[in-house]
């Protein structure tokens, strides 16, 4: 059966109905009309697949200019619809030149059933197919463009949430205000950070990472603010801590949720005072840094449980950027996938390759726990083994994830509703491509979403 939707214009209703009652079985979703007119609003409120539709519509009138108007119309709303064309019973020049036109086929009346339905699954094909085609040229060019503007682009997204993001880095690049970027593991955020860093005015500078998880807190004071020669053992030399280094340039601070109260409070003084004062020293060393932080925590939840300072993180926070997880941004997922294809067949030495469409298609629907970082290894691993120069669904292969565990206790009926939930969100409530995905038609798709009442 086909997963889409069929637009029958045609102004006799008996032929209508006879076209619904034989194509019902063979199609999730049938819309028919008597007035060409109404294409417009049907257009904008459906994705509409295919459209079946004659070529004349008023009496007496055999040119088929009304038909071939209404088809050009749909067209320039959207010109990877397939478009079937009813013609009178024996004329064959206004078929080709329908064909000539645009539409992939044309049927006569009275029309063979079984030439009507295959010309619809092959309709339903070619709209497939030019879809495909469709997307992955725009991730190209979108990439293509990216690429091309200096240097390797290190956030990529097509998606409205990473265009929104990439919209506030390009802002908060120009300036030195603080930011706070949060989001799961993997997500990116020290990417974000180094692309701030690279569009902003310190760009010639050193960008310096720290991962506060990993500093423990006797050493705190002397990575980040350094110390002098004989102010602890081991200490046998003047050091600059990461303050200092970062001087002029950008500091980031990487899984700022981890220090503890006591380290919180020594960053803050440093950052209201704008000096450091190595360990074993009292010299005020000015700071003239742009500071970017990150977690994967709540901080919010955190100052409410007493583990985080408030008053260190409105210092931090005057510019917070949230990055999604790459579940949460499907439409990104062909374009980061090409990238990385693009950077790891350039490092192993390999001759240009490419993700087959039906690969793509199980990267999409893979949960991605493990958000880009889990993208990235994968690409990088199924460059590393294929030898083959298209890869195909059989070159990545997921574990289990974690986030499975959660659907454990949860009965059937939850399972289900939270399923069509999660699918609608990623693919923004459009219908057709939520159906297809379950594998289920739209009705039954619209009988359960009314069933869970969402």
């Amino acid at each position: 059966m086909i997963q889409g939707t069929l637009l029958i214009v045609d102004k006799n209703k008996s032929d209508q109905n006879a076209l619904r009652l034989m194509l019902g079985p063979e199609v999730g979703k049938i819309i028919s009309l008597t007035n060409p007119n109404q294409i417009y609003e049907i257009l904008n409120q459906n994705e509409v697949d295919i459209v079946l539709m004659e070529m004349n519509f008023q009496a007496n009138v055999n040119s088929g200019n009304e038909g071939l108007f209404w088809m050009k119309e749909i067209f320039t709303f959207d010109n990877s619809i397939s478009v079937i064309m009813i013609t009178p019973n024996g004329d064959v020049e206004l078929a080709v030149r329908a064909i000539r036109e645009g539409a992939i086929d044309f049927i006569l009346k009275p029309w063979d059933n079984s030439k009507l339905i295959a010309a619809i699954n092959a309709a339903w094909k070619l709209r497939i197919s030019r879809q495909e085609a469709l997307n992955l040229k725009k991730d190209n060019l979108y990439l293509k463009k990216e690429i091309n503007k200096g240097g390797e682009k290190i956030v990529l997204g097509a998606s409205p949430t990473m265009i929104n993001v990439i919209n506030i880095v390009k802002k908060v690049a120009a300036t030195d205000a603080n930011v706070l970027i949060t989001g799961e593991n993997g997500t990116g955020k020290e990417l974000v950070a180094r692309e701030i860093h690279n569009l902003s005015k310190r760009a010639g500078e050193l960008m310096v990472s720290v991962d506060m998880g990993s500093i423990t807190e006797t050493l705190f004071e002397s990575e980040l603010f350094g110390h002098v020669k004989g102010s602890f053992t081991d200490a046998r030399e003047d050091r600059k801590g990461k303050f200092e280094l970062a001087q002029n340039g950008t500091l980031f601070l990487d899984e700022i949720g981890n220090l503890s109260l006591q380290s919180q409070a020594k960053l803050l003084s440093v950052l209201q005072n704008r000096f450091v004062v190595r360990v074993g020293s009292n010299k005020q060393i000015p700071i003239d840094i742009h500071l970017i932080c990150a977690t994967n925590c709540d901080l919010l939840q955190m100052v409410r449980d007493g583990k985080f300072r408030e008053d260190l993180l409105y210092r931090i926070n005057t510019i917070m950027i949230e990055v999604p997880p790459l579940r949460d941004r499907v439409d990104d997922i062909p374009i980061l996938a090409n990238y990385f294809l693009r950077v790891n067949c350039k490092r192993y030495g390999k001759s240009s390759m490419k993700i087959s469409t039906h690969a793509l298609e199980k990267l999409a629907n893979h949960d991605w726990p493990g958000n880009v970082r889990e993208l990235q290894h994968s690409i990088e691993k199924a460059v590393i083994m294929s030898d083959s120069p298209v890869l195909k669904p059989s070159d990545f292969v997921f574990s289990p994830t974690a986030r499975c565990a959660l659907h454990n206790n949860l009965t059937l009926e939850e399972m289900e509703k939270r399923l069509i939930l999660e699918n609608m969100k990623r693919y923004n409530s459009n219908m057709s491509t939520v159906a297809s995905k379950l594998g289920i038609t739209r009705q039954t798709l619209y009988n359960k979403m009314k069933k869970y009442d969402l």
